[in-house]
């Protein structure tokens, strides 16, 4: 599947005339290691959306109490719709009556660095990895640093959508300070709050 091909869900969903967020005309790798962006979203629910570059695009998690610096902590994720690389500089407000209309900013970006193997010790592709249902990795972020592991717990059945749980790897980047207040967290690109940005775009939230 090409990345254009991956977007088609993303794009039914919004009306770009409306939504300042990127219609993504991406087709290849953004730089020499692939991307990572955490953006918190104040939506119907308040949340972070964890997305990783593959294969041309950005591949979604909505993670409700954020990721955690904590190993002890087992943060749920549901898979969301494929993003462009160019969310992964997406903030400001969308519109009231558009998919995911709220506030959004930036908590954290940065690269990562594929850790998964087989069984036998060997590194495999990052993209069959989440395939198989658990991928390791390693972020160079600016508040996130060290491995984590996304796996697969459950399985979406008659239209559901899988589970997954995101877990830090105890190395030496894990700490116990878990997840800022998102209400009170910044931006990685402007150092300002939801409420801030929200003000900027007018939206007052």
């Amino acid at each position: 599947m090409t990345p254009q091909d991956a977007l088609a869900e993303y794009r039914r969903r919004r009306h770009f005339s409306r939504t300042s967020e990127p219609k993504g005309g991406h087709d290849g790798p953004s730089d020499d290691k692939p991307v990572f962006v955490v953006q918190i979203h104040d939506a119907r629910s308040l949340h972070f959306d964890f997305r990783l570059e593959v294969d041309g695009v950005l591949k979604s998690w909505a993670v409700p109490k954020g990721p955690s610096n904590d190993p002890h902590d087992r943060r749920f994720a549901t898979p969301t719709e494929d993003h462009p690389i160019e969310y992964r500089t997406f903030e400001g407000l969308i519109p009231e009556g558009e998919y995911g209309a709220g506030t959004v900013i930036v908590w954290d970006e940065g690269t990562y660095r594929n850790l998964s193997t087989d069984r036998d010790g060997r590194e495999i592709p990052f993209a069959r990895a989440l395939d198989d249902g658990h991928a390791s990795f390693w972020l160079y972020g600016r508040k996130l640093h060290g491995g984590y592991s996304l796996t697969r717990i459950r399985t979406g059945g008659d239209g559901g959508r899988d589970a997954w749980l995101l877990v830090k790897i105890a190395d030496e980047r894990a700490a116990a300070d878990g997840t800022p207040d998102p209400h009170r967290a910044r931006s990685a690109r402007t150092g300002h709050t939801l409420r801030q940005v929200a003000a900027e775009a007018g939206g007052g939230r």
